[in-house]
C-alpha cells in the first residue's frame, strides 16, 4: 500500500477536522479513518512526557509504518488517499519528512485569523480541563516556559499561528503548485466554491461536495470551583500510566462540557493584547503569500470562527480515534 496522496497539513483549529470528514463523502478520494495520525512528527514511538494530557495524546500517534499504511487499505481503486494531521504545516522537520517521503505529495493548508485560531486552541484546552489558566493572554505569554518544559506543539498558542515563517520555510521543499492555501472563513462563508476549488486542485470532479459538517465545536465552561476541582483531577489522572486513566479523565472531561456555555468571541481588549504576539510574522505571510492580511491587525466586526451552540450529541473530537468515514 502506498504512502498517502495528499495531506491537510494545517493550521490547527482551523477547521480541519470539518474539512477531513466533507472530503471523506467524495467517491474520489479516500480519508484515513483516523483523522490525525501524527506520522510524521517522529521517526519512531512519540515522547513520553509532555504538558497536561500530552502523555494520553501520545498513546494515539500512528507511528509504526505498517499501522500507517493500514489506514488507507480500504480505498477503491483509482481513488486518491489523504490524511489531516495539522501540526505538520508547524513542525519543520515533519515537513523535511514529508519531503523525503512523498516529495509528489499535495499539501492543503487552512490559516486562520492567529489571534482567533490561538483562542480556540485555548478554549479547546480550557474545555477540555486541561488548561490551568483561565485567561487566554496569560496562557499566551506563559507559551516560552511551556515549550522549554517541553509541552507539546497543541500547547503553542502563538507559534502555531506563525504562517508566515511556516509556508516560507515549507516553500523551501515543495513547489508552490503543490501547496493550496486558502482562509478558513472561506470554508465557513462560500463552502461549496472553497471545496470545489479543493477538489480542482486534488484533481477531482468539483461540485460533488457542498457542505462543511459542524464538527469539533468548542464549549466553553465557566470558572467555578467546581471546575477547578474537576479539571484538577483530570489533569492527574490523565499521567496516569495505561486505559485507567485515560477512562477517568474521560468522564471527568464529559462532567465538566455537560453544562458549558457556547464559546465566546474575543474581547477587543483581549485581541489588542494579543496582535502584538503575531504583527510581525502577519507581514512575512503577505510577502511570502502575496496576499493582503490587513484585516487580521483590526479590530474584528465578529468572532471569525464558528462559535454558538456545540451540535446535540456532539463531543470534543480527540483525532488519534478512529472516525465514521461517512458516505463514499
Amino acid at each position: 500500500m502506498p504512502l498517502p496522496d495528499f495531506l491537510i497539513a494545517g493550521a490547527p483549529k482551523a477547521g480541519t477536522t470539518a474539512l477531513h470528514s466533507a472530503l471523506a463523502r467524495h467517491p474520489s478520494l479516500h480519508m484515513s479513518a483516523v483523522k490525525e495520525p501524527k506520522y510524521f512528527l517522529t521517526d519512531g514511538p512519540p515522547p513520553s512526557r509532555g504538558g497536561p494530557g500530552d502523555v494520553r495524546t501520545y498513546r494515539e500517534h500512528v507511528w509504526r509504518r505498517q499501522d500507517y499504511l493500514a489506514l488507507f487499505e480500504g480505498a477503491p481503486p483509482g481513488a486518491l488517499t489523504g490524511e489531516s494531521t495539522p501540526f505538520y504545516l508547524y513542525d519543520r522537520e515533519a515537513q523535511r519528512r514529508i519531503h523525503a517521503a512523498i516529495p509528489h505529495a499535495r499539501l492543503i493548508v487552512v490559516l486562520r485569523d492567529p489571534v482567533e485560531r490561538a483562542h480556540s486552541n485555548w478554549t479547546h484546552l480550557w474545555s477540555a480541563g486541561l488548561e490551568p489558566l483561565g485567561d487566554v493572554v496569560r496562557a499566551c505569554a506563559r507559551e516560552p516556559q511551556r515549550i522549554a518544559a517541553g509541552w507539546a506543539p497543541f500547547w503553542h498558542y502563538v507559534s502555531l499561528g506563525k504562517y508566515g515563517e511556516q509556508l516560507r520555510d515549507l516553500y523551501t521543499l515543495f513547489p508552490r503548485e503543490q501547496v493550496h492555501v486558502f482562509r478558513y472563513r472561506d470554508l465557513v462563508d462560500t463552502p461549496a466554491a472553497t471545496l470545489d476549488r479543493i477538489c480542482a486542485f486534488l484533481g477531482v470532479e468539483p461540485g460533488i461536495i457542498s457542505e462543511v459538517p459542524r464538527e469539533n465545536v468548542t464549549a466553553h465552561p465557566e470558572a467555578t470551583f467546581t471546575h477547578r476541582l474537576l479539571s484538577g483531577s483530570l489533569r492527574a489522572w490523565s499521567a496516569l500510566p495505561g486505559r485507567l486513566g485515560g477512562t477517568l479523565a474521560e468522564s471527568l472531561e464529559d462532567r465538566l462540557q455537560q453544562r458549558a456555555r457556547a464559546r465566546r468571541p474575543l474581547t477587543w481588549d483581549q485581541r489588542s493584547a494579543l496582535i502584538p504576539f503575531f504583527a510581525a510574522d502577519i507581514e512575512l505571510l503577505q510577502q511570502v503569500a502575496g496576499e493582503d492580511f490587513g484585516d487580521w491587525v483590526r479590530p474584528r466586526e465578529r468572532s471569525g470562527g464558528l462559535v454558538g451552540a456545540r451540535p446535540q450529541g456532539q463531543r470534543q473530537a480527540r483525532n488519534g480515534r478512529p472516525r465514521d468515514p461517512g458516505p463514499g
